[in-house]
């Protein structure tokens, strides 16, 4: 197995070697013997300098650890980016999203979701503990990483108890690249059996582009008004983007 060890030069420097990278820019490995410098390897560069100054391509090795053999890591983790475009989209990846990657088989895979999945699970938790009336960038960051990068459109409900922390978030609806069927009174149900005193909902745009459409408009104002017959609060409806999110509470509603 080509592992990240065997990778490493462990015999003196020369008295002369060129200064370290700056911190923050993507490093510059120095090479003896064919292979990089212990301390410009992304773990040493981590411990020594904080998981900031790694580049997405230096976290997936750190995660993989190493590769098989013709397939060093840092070949695997760049087969990965060039896979799925960007970090966050690899986020949401599948099983078979990975299928077919060199390098990368059945256990490094079930690692990388495990790892997604952790870190789906440590924000929803964060959540559940806290009003998430006061932690708007939370769910932010939550919607972004669970449903930002996805290619069909989804539709997201966080019910919510009478302090605004998380009960249950659930997926409510899901449609194709464009179209996406949503029932309210399914949703106002389904707050009743978790007898929910408010919601957040959200849904995706594939595109990118979270200017809302005149349908979801329409949709926000027809759910709104189905919560407030059983006394539940709809306070946003959120339009999750690649790197952007649009409130409907913060527009000031349609």
């Amino acid at each position: 197995m080509a592992d990240y060890a065997s990778m490493i030069d462990e015999t003196p420097l020369p008295a002369v070697l060129p200064p370290p990278p700056a911190r923050g820019k993507r490093p510059r490995p120095r090479l003896i013997s064919g292979k990089w410098l212990k301390q410009d390897m992304p773990r040493e560069r981590l411990i020594d300098h904080g998981p900031g100054v790694l580049s997405d391509t230096e976290m997936i090795v750190l995660v993989l650890g190493s590769g098989l053999p013709g397939h060093d890591v840092f070949s695997v983790a760049r087969a990965l980016l060039e896979r799925f475009g960007s970090l966050r989209a690899m986020l949401d990846g599948s099983y078979s999203d990975f299928e077919g990657i060199r390098g990368i088989g059945p256990a490094k895979i079930a690692q990388l979701l495990a790892i997604m999945e952790m870190a789906r699970r440590s924000l929803v938790a964060r959540m559940r503990e806290r009003s998430l009336m006061n932690s708007p960038e939370a769910v932010e960051n939550f919607l972004r990483l669970r449903i930002g990068a996805l290619q069909q459109e989804v539709f997201m409900s966080l019910y919510l108890d009478a302090r605004h922390r998380l009960i249950e978030c659930e997926e409510s609806a899901q449609g194709t690249l464009t179209r996406m069927a949503v029932y309210p009174r399914e949703i106002a149900r389904r707050a009743l059996t978790l007898n929910a005193a408010s919601l957040i909902v959200a849904h995706n745009h594939p595109s990118g582009v979270v200017e809302p459409s005149a349908s979801d408009c329409r949709l926000t104002r027809t759910l709104r008004d189905t919560l407030a017959l059983i006394d539940v609060q709809l306070i946003d409806h959120l339009v999750i983007g690649t790197d952007q999110v649009y409130s409907f509470a913060r527009a000031g509603w349609p």
